[in-house]
């Protein structure tokens, strides 16, 4: 026996010792015995129990960081391979998590329901109890995936489109949202972990909004992990494709009065971005948790060089075009890391003759929040 085959054949025995495959059971094709039957999540009040078959498993964890419970949540062993945790009471609304099992993190496997963001997907548990976003009885809209051509980028893209109903049997012209998302997440974050869609057909329904659509695009141009100071695309893709594909594509009424845009953190960045120099072309702006990014010094971070945000933006802070803004509305919590930015921008925006509205809220940077800034947000346009 060669010295490499008699490593193989002991590397063999060394991987069969220390991980024994489980005995095949008949009738099963040799995929070893079945798991339990159990459920996961499973939604009972305002608390939840999350439950993993890792019968070899040493550690699990629950990653869910909008939960707001103290410390990390530890699940528990059963005798039959199951671990489970109790969580609660937990506020209503969607919430995103994975299990971390020895240090892997994994989607659950008993839970279709997912949400994306960026770069990773993330199981999906819904706590029933909130009159802005449990579905309800009422006329139901649609929200669709549609893929478009970039010419900025010079590749396809993909955008979530949110109609009312009746649009389809209808031939009325409607207002255009645009509401853009964060740095954690992708287009389709708003209809899932945000319940945009349901939000918006609960507030029509009610009559306390104005039937609209709303477009929801991808605000990441790369997977990349983009620096401060790094060239960003999307503003010039949003004017350039998406602004021009919608209103080419869709009924909207395409004028100032009928636009509105507001986005949460990254996309309230980019909302600044992409509606100061166009201010003539939005009547409604909205900024969650967010703000001008680099506009208030932080340790540790270099500060920009060069003309600061409002140096480069004089012409259009003092444009008398900012009369024909309706409603600059600004909301971050009291925990989050960017409220003093929201605050210095706000104090700018009045410098130079703004009258952005400033709400502060509870919790940080939290979708709990970014669900009721949309439920306020909305009512106040057309």
């Amino acid at each position: 026996m060669t010295r490499l085959a008699l490593f193989a054949l002991v590397s063999s025995a060394l991987l069969s010792a220390q991980s024994p495959a489980p005995p095949a059971q008949p009738g099963r094709g040799g995929r070893g015995p079945q798991a339990p039957a159990f459920e996961s999540p499973e939604v009972q009040g305002d608390h939840v129990t999350f439950r993993l078959y890792a019968p070899h498993a040493q550690a699990v964890r629950l990653n869910a960081g909008d939960i707001q419970v103290k410390g990390p949540i530890e699940l528990t062993k059963a005798e039959n391979g199951v671990w489970e945790a109790v969580v609660g009471p937990i506020v209503p609304g969607a919430y995103r998590y994975t299990f971390n099992v020895d240090g892997l993190a994994v989607v659950d496997p008993r839970n279709p329901s997912t949400s994306e963001s960026n770069n990773n997907s993330w199981s999906l548990v819904y706590v029933p109890g909130s009159d802005l976003m449990d579905t309800k009885e009422v006329p139901h809209g649609a929200v669709a995936a549609v893929n478009y051509y970039s010419t900025v980028l010079k590749r396809m893209r993909r955008m979530h489109v949110y109609t009312p109903a009746g649009y389809e049997t209808s031939q009325a012209k409607l207002p255009v949202f645009y509401l853009l998302h964060g740095a954690g997440d992708s287009d389709e974050s708003w209809s899932s972990v945000g319940r945009a869609g349901i939000i918006m057909d609960n507030l029509i329904a009610a009559k306390k909004a104005k039937p609209m659509i709303v477009v929801m695009p991808a605000g990441h141009t790369s997977h990349a992990n983009r620096g401060r100071g790094a060239q960003d695309e999307f503003p010039q893709e949003f004017s350039t494709d998406i602004l021009p594909y919608v209103e080419q594509h869709y009924r909207v009424i395409a004028d100032r009065n009928h636009r509105a845009i507001a986005g949460l953190s990254m996309g309230g960045g980019h909302t600044l971005s992409i509606a100061i120099p166009h201010i003539d072309q939005y009547a409604y702006i909205g900024v969650f948790s967010s703000g001008v990014f680099g506009i208030v010094p932080r340790e540790g971070v270099p500060a920009p060089q060069g003309p600061s945000w409002e140096e480069q933006h004089k012409a259009e802070l003092d444009s008398p075009a900012k009369k024909g803004v309706k409603l600059f509305w600004f909301a971050t919590g009291k925990e989050d890391g960017l409220l003093s930015t929201t605050q210095a921008t706000v104090d700018v925006l009045k410098k130079h003759g703004f009258e952005p509205v400033f709400k502060e809220s509870p919790l940080g940077h939290v979708w709990i929040n970014w669900r009721d800034y949309l439920g306020e947000f909305a009512p106040q346009l057309f």
